[in-house]
């Protein structure tokens, strides 16, 4: 089964990959690594979900906006790649606006690693790291960026 037909499965669709709303590439190549864009949980009409996990927003919400983030990542992945059948995760970086005291980050960003895995099979798993924030930009509660391989 191809990666698109795992997504499809699994009930998700590919956003669009839009244009930058400031001065960053979507993605930056190197040979067969991309870096990709840190990816806000922003919705098919252009909004964005809010909210400090913590703080009004629960794990299990901010969960599906990291599978959001995640859905944008492998958007991008697939631009920069041409097929998500060449496209391995090499490593994920996640960030969760939270309170001081939340100290589920991991479990936070595991719901975006899940998505990777359950899309790529083995090419999807990654090293990662999940850290808190006092705060992102719009106010989102996850921004994931990754660094991809781009196979042959």
């Amino acid at each position: 089964m191809s990666a698109e037909d795992r997504l499809a499965a699994l009930g998700h669709t590919l956003p669009t990959v839009g244009k930058p709303l400031f001065n960053y590439v979507p993605f930056r190549r190197a040979g067969d690594i991309a870096f990709l864009s840190g990816q806000v949980p922003r919705l098919a009409d252009g909004t964005v979900i809010a909210g400090k996990v913590g703080a009004g927003m629960s794990v299990e919400e901010a969960q599906k906006a990291a599978v959001l983030c995640g859905l944008h990542l492998l958007a991008v992945a697939k631009v920069a790649a041409g097929s998500l059948e060449k496209v391995e995760m090499l490593k994920i970086f996640g960030m969760v606006n939270a309170t001081p005291e939340f100290g589920q980050q991991p479990k936070v960003i595991d719901a975006c690693s899940n998505l990777m895995v359950e899309v790529l099979g083995e090419r999807g798993r990654h090293a990662r790291s999940a850290v808190g924030m006092g705060s992102l930009p719009s106010d989102v509660p996850v921004e994931i960026e990754a660094v991809i391989r781009i196979l042959d």
